[in-house]
């Protein structure tokens, strides 16, 4: 069982910066494939980064490569999402996740954080 808890998500402005954090409970990151998701209103969920950590692959979305980092720090058991030069259009509730196996889609992740806001401003 893992448990998982987000924050730093806020306001900002188009063009600023936010890091989101997520603090696992139970087993550790280097376990499973971990991900962030957002949900913006009346869209579906969607994969941002993904990254599975035993041999490093990762996944950005073509929408924010180049902006979004997935990063973690496995003393603090936590997984990052460094967000640079935010948009109004990355705007929404973002999750983290975990799955055992590598996938990229919502579907096949086990558990899931309760979500934070991002809120990006023109």
């Amino acid at each position: 069982q893992v448990q998982l808890v987000e924050s730093g998500g806020g306001l900002v402005q188009a063009g600023g910066s936010l890091r989101l954090s997520c603090a696992a409970t139970g087993r550790t990151f280097s376990s499973y494939t971990s991900a962030w998701f957002r949900q913006a209103p009346g869209k579906e969920r969607e994969s941002v980064a993904v990254s599975r950590w035993r041999d490093g692959w990762l996944y950005y979305a073509d929408s924010v490569k180049g902006r979004f980092t997935i990063s973690r720090d496995n003393a603090k058991n936590t997984v990052y999402l460094q967000m640079n030069s935010l948009k109004p259009e990355d705007t929404g509730v973002y999750y983290c996740a975990v799955s055992s196996v590598w996938a990229v889609v919502a579907g096949a992740f086990d558990f899931w954080g309760q979500g934070t806001q991002v809120t990006v401003s023109s």
